[in-house]
């Protein structure tokens, strides 16, 4: 099948906006390519070879957020719709710089779609002992280490972005042998997939999207953890009745914000949780909703210009 290819000029505080417009046109999977991620990324202790040199260096200075859309009939349809949401974004005032929102697009393949973002993944260190390794590069473990395979495939979620990076820390910190967990808006399943290697018995990975749903259940497969995480399809917590030690979502401060309050029903005494998918400039928010829910905030890690909270009841 081809597909149409939507490219969007951007900053890292724009990514996600943009990332937002460009799913509810009907992308079915983004990616940001950013070289502040890169060049962080490459700074931090935990992450090694993400990136050759040479691609950093052909890299774009702008956030590049791609997506992409089936090439059928309503392909242009389509491009104008973004458009026209990309220049209502640019008329608003929001407080930062979101950039040009340059909006550029072509027809690829879906074979070369699936492989040409993979000389951008490489295995790395999240945290202390987690190691999350694409299955096709190599990698030797070293004593303690616990190695996830992952395949992102066309959902969100590698783990090099600041967001997820930071919520791994957190679940080293908080998963417990034997505890339950929560994963909402779970992704390629990266996060169910550490807390189950780090001792979590039981582990709920929720997604609306179904093509998430797909991946994060094959790469439950891969990882033979089949007996621990169970993934299904859903709207955040609604319709569901489990209970959990750590609740992660790593979203949007506007959802974290709704879900505060249904959380609470779903942690068990003494649980924790985490949020992130927080840019700087919405953390007062995310913290005034966490309060007004009842929560403390134990735990708070930034990185760029994400931030991640864990909080108590």
């Amino acid at each position: 099948m081809d597909w149409m290819e939507a490219v969007v000029h951007t900053t890292t505080m724009g990514a996600d906006l943009v990332s937002e417009v460009l799913m509810n046109a009907g992308a079915v999977g983004t990616s940001i390519e950013d070289r502040y991620d890169v060049t962080s990324s490459k700074k931090s202790d935990g992450m090694w070879d993400m990136i050759d040199e040479d691609v950093l260096k052909n890299m774009s200075e702008d956030v590049l957020v791609k997506a992409y859309f089936k090439d059928d009939m309503s392909a242009q349809e389509t491009l104008m719709l973004v458009g026209e949401k990309l220049r209502d974004l640019l008329r608003m005032d929001l407080g930062f710089d979101i950039g040009s929102l340059r909006l550029e697009h072509q027809s690829v393949h879906e074979q070369d779609w699936a492989e040409n973002w993979k000389k951008y993944y490489k295995p790395f260190r999240a945290g202390e002992h987690l190691v999350i390794k694409p299955s096709w590069e190599p990698y030797e473990a070293q004593a303690g280490d616990l190695v996830l395979e992952l395949d992102p495939g066309m959902a969100f979620g590698t783990g090099t972005h600041e967001t997820t990076f930071m919520c791994m820390e957190q679940l080293e910190r908080y998963i417990k042998p034997g505890c339950r967990a929560i994963d909402v808006g779970c992704g390629s399943g990266i996060l169910a997939l550490a807390a189950a290697k780090l001792g979590a018995a039981d582990v709920l990975a929720i997604d609306l999207d179904e093509l998430a749903v797909k991946v994060a259940h094959e790469n439950t497969q891969k990882n033979g953890l089949a007996d621990v995480v169970r993934v299904k399809h859903g709207d955040l917590l609604e319709n569901s009745e489990e209970k959990a030690d750590v609740i992660v979502a790593n979203i949007i401060a506007d959802v974290i914000c709704y879900l505060c309050g249904p959380a609470k029903r779903h942690l068990l005494p003494g649980g924790v949780f985490i949020c992130s998918g927080i840019i700087r400039e919405r953390e007062e928010d995310v913290q005034h909703a966490l309060a007004a829910a009842g929560y403390t905030v134990c735990n708070r890690l930034a990185k760029g210009e994400w931030v991640c909270l864990a909080a108590t009841l």
